[in-house]
Parts: structure tokens; sequence; C-alpha cells
């Protein structure tokens, strides 16, 4: 209540005060105005500041007073002194300050100044006296307009996390990064909805999440997928040029082999391009005539080729035209398609400008830096696909151009020596000469690599190289170190001239001499994995294992899957005496060839040696079931039937090797000798019979037929005792002469080495039958001498480890003429196999 002012009725009118003036605004008195006066002649100083009673304008709607407190009652002059100063200032001056308030000057604010500039205060438009400003307000988090960008943030952050992804190889993580990228997306534009600022949907991401979505998804191969993404972004008009993503689409139906729905796409994504972008349409039309090929529709790609050969032509182009021409047999089109190729130019500058042309040192450093840089390289690479593709195409036509394909291989060399190319035609000379390998015409081979002995280096050194190759193949070995020397001299870093020089001093077995020729090869190339392998040779040769072993270790790193390479270390570590190293290595190799009978066999002789029969003879029946000719199996696997008492299945085995050498005895007195240990000796007699007919003379047939005539009480056992005793007879001969020829003179004991040989040949023996006996004769049951040379009892005593065994008749006993009876039942039918 204190504020509140209540009006008396002694006080004056509510309205007095509003006709009083300032006498400031009393521009008729300003000629006696001695300040003002002052300040115009001398512009030095200023007035005094004028008071006002409130602050405002002059004409305010509230009373005012002047500076010497006289109530206004000219309200008219008033008037009129406003009216003057508005035509000659512009607006009254409101500067006055009434009681520390101070009014707005609002004429000054932009040059800074304050509005509120209070009695007795400095000057200081810059407020520095204000001491520090205030700390910025923090940005409030949760505001939609924040929330959603940071949301924008997220889905950026996924795209670029999908992509490098991807460039990593990872594909899985990538297409999980852009399905998460593609949900957050979508849960940005509900959110927009919701706060109604869907107008300001971010089109460009959208587009972008959906972009990498579908081309992750045809990085996975889900292709049905991709296209429907891909359908989505092409049918939403919002999206400008996403027409051209009908060139991906039409990429996708082409892996899916669907050829006319890729065409039509790539045709659909042509008609939407401008023929400003003049490279993408000649991509597309490229890719359409590749479509064609694969459809078989030749003259439709033949179209496309042709329009791009004359708009823009490229080295692909051109290859593809040349295929298509020899798909339909059009000779004269293929020989004009073929100078097109050649004549495309590759937008390549010339080498010469690697090479240094003064002294000048800062020159030179810069052709050194950018003698290897990736722009060089791209062109290295670029003219690399380009010969590629132009000896492909020769090779192709040259058979097709001409009645014979060395005067197509003439034309085509003709052709380029004319063009930009003109180092090809010595490469295509030098493939003439190969296939006249491939087709076996050696002669016309080594005629034309000859051509090339009086030409430059690079090519002469290839061509001698080739030959040096051809005569070492034919065991000409002269000739071959002949072109070897040549190859040699012609280009001393050819790494293949010096293998082959190499290979030459091998074979006259100076071995350390190889080693070097091999060991300069590899300096000059260290990737060339044929002197490698050539030198670990070497040095097994020489006894150097442990080097060996290290040439072989370097080269399986190079050559993971090499099936010699990983024999080659079984076999060194099995000299090294460590066969279970060498039993790993023939593991990874049988799981490269797995058909390989030689591997197998060996893994059946290591395990065999280590004392494992199951092992071994597992892969010793491997190996005979994949080549059942290997004699060394077939004994092997004989022997350890009867080593494990199943004689009946060894038969088998000594039969085939009984086809296999028919000349040789001691598979057919295997064959009969089972036979007899499986208890039927009628087959084994008539066996027995079958050999001595085809070989008269061997002793241990002979032997065998006697015994078994006498158990079994047959009349032809005198007969049988007979020629016994005649072959023994001559036998003892035979060694007496060996003996007195050893004693005689060199004439003799060349005529003794004679009659050994040739008795050792009658009975058929050797070192691998031997063994074979010598086993044969350890097993159970054996109680004849199983070698012809053995002159005293066998003992027949064996213990079975499994229990005893059926009696069986003792053949090699003294006949006993009172158990004849006996013997018979024994021998009845009911105990022989069927």
């Amino acid at each position: 209540m204190e504020n509140i002012h209540l009006a008396a009725e002694d006080e004056d009118d509510l309205y007095s005060g509003y006709n009083d003036y300032n006498p400031t605004f009393d521009s008729e008195e300003l000629d006696n105005d001695v300040g003002f006066q002052q300040a115009v002649k001398t512009s030095h100083g200023r007035r005094p500041p004028m008071t006002a009673k409130f602050p405002g304008t002059a004409i305010g709607a509230r009373p005012m007073a002047t500076s010497y407190g006289v109530q206004s009652s000219q309200g008219g002059r008033l008037l009129k002194a406003r009216a003057q100063m508005n035509s000659s200032m512009g607006r009254p001056m409101t500067g006055a300050v009434q009681d520390g308030a101070a009014r707005p000057m609002t004429a000054v604010r932009a040059a800074g100044y304050t509005s509120t500039l209070a009695r007795g205060s400095t000057f200081d438009p810059l407020g520095q006296s204000k001491g520090p400003a205030p700390p910025l307000e923090a940005k409030i988090e949760d505001s939609p307009e924040e929330k959603i960008k940071i949301l924008e943030k997220k889905v950026n952050d996924l795209i670029e996390e999908s992509c490098m992804a991807y460039s990593r190889g990872d594909l899985q993580l990538s297409l999980e990064k852009a399905k998460e990228a593609g949900r957050k997306e979508r849960a940005l534009v509900r959110q927009r909805e919701q706060t109604g600022t869907a107008d300001h949907i971010n089109l460009d991401l959208t587009y972008s999440v959906l972009f990498n979505l579908a081309n992750q998804y045809a990085n996975n191969d889900m292709y049905q997928e991709a296209l429907n993404t891909y359908s989505v972004i092409v049918k939403n008009k919002m999206f400008n040029n996403a027409g051209r993503l009908k060139v991906n689409m039409a990429n996708i139906y082409f892996k899916q082999k669907n050829y006319p729905k890729a065409i039509k796409f790539y045709r659909m994504a042509l008609d939407q391009i401008s023929n400003v972008h003049k490279e993408m349409r000649i991509k597309i039309m490229q890719n359409i005539g590749v479509v064609f090929i694969k459809m078989g529709q030749y003259s439709d790609a033949i179209t496309s080729f042709e329009h791009i050969m004359s708009e823009s032509p490229n080295i692909k182009s051109g290859f593809n035209l040349i295929l298509c021409y020899y798909a339909i047999g059009d000779r004269e089109r293929m020989k004009k398609s073929f100078q097109k190729l050649i004549s495309v130019p590759l937008g390549i500058d010339d080498d010469d400008k690697y090479i240094a042309a003064n002294d000048d040192s800062h020159t030179n450093m810069v052709i050194e830096a950018i003698k290897n840089d990736q722009l060089h390289q791209m062109e290295r690479d670029r003219k690399g696909l380009a010969e590629k593709y132009i000896m492909t195409a020769a090779k192709l036509i040259a058979p097709a151009i001409e009645g014979s394909f060395a005067a197509g291989f003439d034309w085509c060399v003709d052709m380029v020596k004319g063009s930009q190319y003109v180092e090809l035609a010595n490469d295509l000379e030098i493939n003439k000469a190969i296939t006249y390998l491939r087709q076996r015409d050696f002669n016309q081979a080594v005629e034309t690599l000859k051509t090339f002995e009086k030409k430059d280096s690079r090519v002469k050194s290839a061509a001698a190289t080739n030959l040096s190759f051809l005569y070492f193949l034919e065991k000409d070995f002269d000739q071959a170190d002949r072109y070897a020397d040549m190859a040699m001299s012609a280009d001393r870093y050819n790494p293949a001239a010096l293998i082959n020089k190499g290979n030459t001093v091998f074979e006259k077995q100076d071995y350390e001499k190889a080693a070097e020729f091999y060991k300069e090869a590899l300096r000059n190339d260290s990737s060339c994995t044929e002197g490698l392998y050539n030198l670990g040779l070497t040095y097994k040769k020489l006894g150097r294992l442990d080097e060996a072993l290290d040439c072989f270790l370097k080269l399986h790193a190079i050559l993971r899957n090499c099936a010699q390479v990983m024999f080659q270390l079984a076999n060194l570590y099995e000299m090294l005496e460590d066969p279970h190293q060498a039993i790993d290595w023939l593991m990874q190799l049988i799981s490269v060839t797995p058909t390989d009978p030689q591997v197998l066999a060996k893994l059946g002789e290591l395990y065999d040696n280590e004392g494992d029969k199951s092992q071994a003879f597992q892969y010793y029946y491997e190996s005979f079931r994949y080549f059942p000719s290997n004699i060394d199996v077939i004994e092997w696997l004989g022997a350890y039937y009867i080593d494990t008492q199943f004689c009946e299945k060894a038969i088998q085995y000594f039969e085939r090797a009984t086809l296999i050498q028919p000349t040789q005895v001691k598979w057919q007195l295997m064959v009969a000798s089972c036979y007899r240990r499986s208890g039927n000796y009628q087959k084994a007699l008539d066996t027995y019979k079958d050999i001595h007919r085809k070989f008269p003379e061997n002793v241990e047939c002979l032997r065998f037929l006697v015994r078994l005539c006498t158990d079994m009480g047959m009349k032809e056992v005198q007969e049988y005792a007979t020629r016994l005793k005649k072959v023994e007879k001559m036998k003892e001969i035979r060694e007496q002469r060996v003996k007195s020829g050893r004693e005689s003179s060199a004439r003799g004991r060349r005529e003794g080495s004679a009659g050994s040989d040739s008795s050792h040949s009658g009975h058929g023996t050797s070192t691998r039958s031997e063994r074979l006996s010598a086993k044969l004769r350890a097993l159970p049951g054996s109680n004849e001498p199983y070698e012809a040379s053995a002159q005293r009892d066998i003992d027949a005593s064996y213990v079975d480890p499994l229990g005893p065994q059926m009696e069986r008749p003792k053949t090699a006993a003294k006949k006993r003429i009172e158990e004849d009876e006996f013997a018979d039942e024994e021998l009845g039918d009911d105990l022989l196999p069927e």
C-alpha cells in the first residue's frame, strides 16, 4: 500500500503539464544562446546536459518541465518548435538525463554504445568493465532436433563401418552393418514424422543407406534381396539419376545367367543416360555385347562392338569383336578386326621419358622417383594387357585366316611389325615354334627357332633357351649344352638358360658345377622354382642332405601343394633316418594325390619297417587296388597272408604275379605251396606237375613232387626220384665246373661266371625270392626246404600262439608202410577244401 498514490482534491489536474516544454527546443532563442553560438563558431566544448522530468520524447504524453522549472503555458509555441526541429534535425534529441535514468539511445545502438548509461559512469563501449562473460548455455540433449542429429550421425557411421568391413573382406559383417544402418534410418524417418518435420527428411542419407544395403546383398550373393532393394531406389521418383542403378540390376541378372533380362535392364539404363556421359554409355554397350556372346547371338554382339570401335575403340572390345568373327568363321573381317585391334591407342607415354638425358641431378632424381610410381605401374599393366590380348588373338586366328597356321602366323607378324607393338613380332615367331612343338613337328620348331640366332640378344636368348630344352629332351646333351651356352652369352641374366646349362652339367655328373649354375639362376630370379628344385636334387646327389632339405622346405613354402616337393621331403627324412617325419610328409602327399599307388606303397613300406603290420597292409592293399601290377606290392601281400595263415587268400596274388612274370618259376612254386599248406594236396600236385612240364630242370619242384607222390602213395614217385637225381648230378657238375673255373685263368673265370649265371637262371632264384623264401620257411607248417641250394633237413616244429591246430600230414617224414590206410583216410575228400 505504500506504493499506491491516491489523488487529492487540492492537487493539480492530472493532465496539467503536458503543454510544458524544454527551452532546448526553443529555436527562436538560439541566436541569444551564448553556448550554442560559441560551439557553432569555435567547434569546441559541448552544451551542458539538459534534464528532463520523464524519459521520453520532447513531445511526450506526460508532463514535462524545463531546466528552470517553469510550467508550460505555451503549448502552441512548443508545437511550432517541434515542427522546426523535425525539419532541421530529423528528430528531437533524447539524451537528457533525469534522476539517474537514461533514455535509450536507439540512434547509436549499432556503434556498440549502451542504452542504459547511468549518471557518472565512464565511457565503455566494449563492456570490458563488466568482467568475464557468462558460460555458454549447454545444449539440451533431450530436444527432438538434437536427437535427430545424433541419429543421423550414427547412420553415417554405420554406413562407413559397412564399407570398411567390405574392404577388409569381411562380407558378413559388412552386411550386418548395412542392415543396422537401414533400421536406424527408418527409425529416424519415423521420428521426423512424429515431430512434424517430415519435410526435412534427408533423402541423400536414405539413398546412401539403400544403395549400400543393395551392394552388400549382392556381395554376399543374396541376389534377390539386392534386386528388391535396387527396385525400391529405382521406383522412388524423389531420387535423382536413380535409373543408372539398373546397370547394377543387369549385372546381377548376368551373374544369375538370366541373359534376356540383363539385356533389358542394360538397355533401360542406356536410355536414361544422356549422350553427355559417353564413357558410361560405351561401357554399358560393351556389357550388352558380352551378354549377346553368352547367348550365342554373335551378329547382335558384332553390332555392339562395331559401334564401340567406331566411337571409342578399346582393347577389350576389339578382342571381343575378333572372337565374334572367329565364331562365325568370317576370315576377312577377322583380319580387319585384328588390324583395328593393333591400332587402338593406349594413351601412355613412351618409355624414353624415364631415361636420364643429362647430368642434372634434380632431373635424374625426379626420373628415379617416377620410374616405379603407381602411374608408371598402371601404364605397364595396361601395355601388358594389350600385348596379352594381341598375342591371344594372333594365336587364335592364325590357323583360320590362311590355309595353314604358318601362313596365318606370318600374316599376323607382318601386321604387328607395322604397328606400335613391333616388339611382339619376335614373340609371335617364338609362339609359332611352340605351336610346331604341340603338333609334334620338332624339325620345323627347331628350324623356326634357329632363325633367331642372328637377331637381337633378348630374342636370341629366348630362342636358344627353347632349343637347348628341346635337345635336352631328345637326350642330345652336346647340342643342349651348345645352345645353353649361346643363350647365356646373349643374356647372362636369363635364369632359364642357366638352368638348362646346369641340367646338361648335371647329366655329366658334375654336381658341384651344376649347383653353381642353379645358384646363379636363383640370384638372378629368386622366384625361380625350377632352379631351387634342381639345386635340392644336386645337394641330394652330393650327400648334403641338410642343405637339400632346406631347399625343398623353401620350395614347399612357395608351392604349397606340389606333390614332387612333398615326396622329396619324405625321401630326405627317410634318408636322415626319421621315419615319423617321412610318414607325416607322405600323409600330406596323399591328401593332394590320394590315388598315387607308389606313394601308398611307400607308406606301407615305412609302416612295415616300423612294425605296424595292420597299417602297412592297409596302404599296400590300397596301392594294389589302384595299380594291381606292382610285383613288390603283390609279393608283400602274398607273404602277409601266408604269415597270418590265410594261404587261400595268398593264392590270388601269386597267380597274378604268375600272369605278370610267366617266366619266373618262383611265383608258380608259391601258388603250389599255398595249395599244399591249405590242405588241397591234389591241386598242389597238379600245380607241381604243370611247373615241371614248364621247367623240367627245377630241383625244388622235383623234390616236392617226390615227397607228395610218396605221401600219397602214387606210382610216379620212382620216375620223379630218378629225374631228381639226374638234375642234382647235373647241378653238381655245374658247380664243380664253376669252382674249377675260378681257380683257372681269366678265361676260365669268365666261363665260370657264365656257367654260374646259367645255373642261377635255371632254377630262377634271385635276391628278392631268397628274401621271400626266408619268410616262407619261418612260417608254420613249412617242413620242406624252399631254396634249391638247401641240403639239410628243416626243423618243422611250430608252436601256435593261438593254440594247437588240426594235425597235418608230415610229408617230410620217412614213409611208414604200416600207416598207409590211416594216411589214406586222412587224405579223404572230406578233409580237402571244396
